[in-house]
């Protein structure tokens, strides 16, 4: 029986035609193999609306498939929930806009995520803040030793925190090729490369898709880089 495979794609940011094309092209058996997403669905992108419903639609057909949340997914559900001034300033600077128009509403339709359907809904309340599996730690965003150490009661509380502080880490520190002492490779996105990065520990997989760059994905372990 061939090994059994783990595919993750990193930030897609409203690019639904984007996405699609690249799952025509990922050779995943949706019985026996792994998918999981790395977050930022939403946002800057047209069509965040197209890319919820096709990941629904694989969440209905995939047997194993991990959707985590992203900073953007991460500020939408806070405003949502507290109406903040605050975070509705950061969602406009994150591009919410192209993410309510998909929907044909306006911003002021995001307080308790009115313009989105239950289906949609549902599905932002329950995405994950990491997902580890084999010697992979799957996250939106690249971390820090003492945070994967936690003690598990903490870790939570501590990845809500990590995955709300977009400016965590840089794209310096990331090209600088020093393994830690992490027992896992950190597979995540967030932060936006022309190719995918790949050191010792760590591989990232955001290459810009809404920037006009490509969308990406990885086979692993066979590490096997995908498209569209």
């Amino acid at each position: 029986m061939s090994q059994r495979k783990i595919f993750a794609i990193g930030d897609v940011h409203g690019c639904a035609r984007q996405l699609a094309a690249l799952l025509g092209r990922v050779p995943f058996d949706r019985e026996r193999d792994t998918l999981i997403f790395l977050g930022d669905y939403i946002n800057r992108g047209p069509d965040t609306k197209g890319v919820l419903d096709l990941l629904l639609e694989l969440q209905k057909s995939c047997a194993d498939i991990h959707f985590l949340k992203g900073n953007h997914e991460q500020e939408l559900l806070e405003y949502s929930a507290t109406g903040h001034v605050a975070s509705l300033r950061a969602l406009r600077e994150m591009g919410v806009e192209a993410t309510v128009e998909s929907y044909g509403a306006r911003v002021n339709s995001l307080i308790g995520l009115d313009c989105f359907p239950p289906e949609h809904r549902e599905f932002l309340h329950t995405l994950k803040f990491f997902h580890q599996q084999g010697n992979y730690l799957f996250i939106h965003a690249d971390i820090n030793e003492d945070l994967l150490h936690c003690p598990l009661e903490e870790s939570a509380d501590r990845m809500q925190r990590h995955v709300m502080e977009t400016g965590l880490l840089s794209s310096r520190r990331l090209a600088q090729d020093q393994a830690t002492a992490i027992d896992a490779i950190i597979v995540f996105g967030h932060v936006p490369f022309a190719s995918p990065l790949v050191l010792n520990d760590r591989i990232c997989i955001d290459t810009g898709a809404v920037y006009g760059n490509m969308l990406t994905a990885v086979e692993l372990p066979a590490l096997r880089f995908f498209h569209a």
